[in-house]
């Protein structure tokens, strides 16, 4: 297996959930970690902040520099892009994991909600890593990471949630294009998405409540497939829409009952798969 050992990762949203899982598990290599994300002081119902991740990540082993950001805004990202250089000397990934969910139909959906989900998703993931291409180029083995679904385009992802489906599917377009587009420059890019529920807050406080919760997996089986994914030969590893399960069961594993919160439970399938 593959070590992250000296790289420096900018993940968007790390501050919980399973931008953080990704990053504590490349702490344990002895990663560099950007924590870019909008909480720098804790929310009344999300648990931790930019700084509690990061006094996380330097206990597993990796150094990190919290960063407060919103990937809405372009002076922010390139304001934080250009602070993790000067920090860490340059950018080897970048995971574009920031997401913004509303889960409604077009006339329930209020515009300011359609415009963050798009604000967030699509055009955060293509300003952060537009704003990081430059210094990806530069580095050895260079990645970009969209936790974001394969092009399933069916019109049962569609219908029930068009808003939060089309912000969804512009962050795995960005795969499809950028992937052609910095092939040359050696830059793998890819998109991760989970084959279940994953146990987050937006599962917890959105979706499903406890009962949810109780049929997902953690989120270290986010972070263990990401973790294959980015220690892969970027420019053999491009241009692809990689689920978490199939990921590991490549390099493997055969036993999942250890990522579920409740061993033995039936899981709940993911949206868009």
């Amino acid at each position: 297996m593959g070590s992250l050992a000296g790289k420096t990762i900018f993940v968007t949203g790390a501050s919980r959930g399973i931008g953080k899982a990704i990053a504590l598990r490349a702490a344990q290599d002895g990663a560099n970690i950007v924590v870019a994300s909008k909480t720098a002081s804790p929310h009344p119902r999300l648990p931790g902040t930019i700084y509690t991740a990061a006094e996380e990540i330097e206990a597993a082993g990796g150094k990190a520099l919290p960063l407060v950001l919103d990937v809405r805004h372009e002076e922010n990202v390139e304001a934080a892009v250009a602070q993790a250089v000067e920090h860490f000397g340059g950018i080897d990934i970048c995971i574009n994991n920031a997401s913004a969910i509303f889960l409604a139909g077009t006339t329930q959906t209020p515009m300011k909600r359609f415009d963050l989900m798009h604000q967030v998703n699509v055009r955060g993931t293509y300003l952060t890593s537009r704003a990081c291409i430059p210094h990806l180029k530069k580095a050895d083995n260079p990645h970009i990471l969209n936790l974001s679904p394969p092009l399933n385009f069916e019109e049962r992802w569609f219908a029930p949630h068009l808003a939060y489906s089309m912000a969804k599917y512009g962050m795995s377009l960005c795969v499809l294009g950028m992937a052609g587009e910095f092939r040359r420059d050696g830059i793998g890019v890819n998109a991760l998405w989970p084959k279940t529920t994953i146990a987050t807050a937006a599962i917890q406080n959105l979706l499903g409540g406890d009962d949810m919760m109780k049929s997902s997996r953690k989120p270290g089986i986010m972070a263990d497939a990401a973790h294959a994914v980015l220690t892969r030969n970027a420019s053999e590893t491009t241009g692809q829409y990689f689920i978490d399960e199939e990921v590991l069961r490549e390099d493997g594993v055969t036993d999942f009952e250890g990522y579920a919160v409740v061993p033995g439970s039936p899981l709940t399938p993911d949206f868009f798969l």
